[in-house]
């Protein structure tokens, strides 16, 4: 009885749960490496399938800005929407999760991707305002139901309020140039600039002025349990994933992102693009 019950100890202590997430991991990547291997999947296409999954953490401001400059190639774009359309179409109520960060991302992509995003998810929009009547408090006392109402008003707005989309373009753009503008000065004390990803720590927002986006970066915080064994290797795999989908965008000569601090707004990505982008570029 006694071995029994130490043995149950055993598999419920921390140490237990963190080496099954962690083969859970590993076994992930496995395959993802073996899609980009043997299938004609992309890095992006993988980006937005993580960025959009049912897992805890959000999708981090990163992740989101390379999606978005992806989507400026014709191939990736249609890879990329498929999959917005598919996660939003299959709401429900118990992957929850799955639709309120494809919100997140489409939020991104309708203020930083091609202008043609609107247009794209004009069908979508019934299911959007029907995503606004989900209600769920959490244990800690969240209400996700308001955040994802309040989401879902913000993205239906865009899609219909052309003047408003307009003005949120022109706003990120212009708080990213400034934030570039910063990291100017700021980027003389970085250690070292080699125009990779390594070293970065991809942390959610923390901070930001603005009241539309307000809510949004408090939740971030809830979506993001305190998990720091798999950090490392997530930021590992990210690092690989982004210098494939940049390749050719960070020796263009242009500002690049690691020379300003990405982690006090949500809005702090670069709207530079290839010049081989078939798609319509920002106004």
């Amino acid at each position: 009885m006694s071995m029994l019950l130490d043995r149950n100890n055993k598999m419920g202590s921390p140490s237990f749960h963190e080496l099954k997430r962690q083969a859970s991991f590993f076994f992930k990547e496995k395959i993802k490496t073996a899609r980009l291997a043997l299938t004609d999947v992309t890095a992006a296409e993988l980006l937005t399938e993580e960025a959009t999954n049912g897992e805890f953490w959000a999708p981090d401001t990163r992740t989101m800005s390379v999606i978005s400059r992806a989507a400026f190639e014709v191939d990736d774009y249609w890879r990329i929407v498929d999959i917005l359309h598919n996660r939003l179409t299959k709401f429900d109520r118990k992957t929850w999760r799955v639709s309120y960060k494809t919100l997140l991302l489409l939020d991104h992509l309708l203020t930083h991707g091609p202008l043609r995003v609107a247009d794209e998810f004009q069908d979508d929009k019934e299911v959007i305002e029907k995503m606004g009547n989900f209600q769920f408090v959490d244990e800690k006392g969240f209400n996700w139901g308001l955040s994802v109402r309040n989401l879902s008003a913000r993205i239906v707005n865009l899609l219909e309020n052309e003047l408003f989309l307009k003005e949120e373009r022109a706003r990120t753009r212009k708080l990213t140039r400034g934030i570039q503008g910063f990291g100017s000065f700021t980027s003389r004390r970085s250690p070292s600039h080699d125009g990779s990803f390594k070293g970065l720590n991809f942390r959610p927002c923390r901070r930001c002025n603005s009241d539309n986006s307000a809510q949004i970066n408090q939740e971030y915080e809830f979506l993001a349990p305190d998990d720091n064994l798999l950090t490392d290797k997530r930021i590992h795999k990210a690092e690989k994933i982004y210098e494939d989908v940049s390749s050719g965008l960070e020796n263009s000569g242009e500002i690049r992102e690691d020379e300003y601090p990405v982690e006090d707004h949500p809005f702090c990505y670069s709207d530079h693009h290839t010049s081989e982008s078939l798609l319509s570029t920002l106004e």
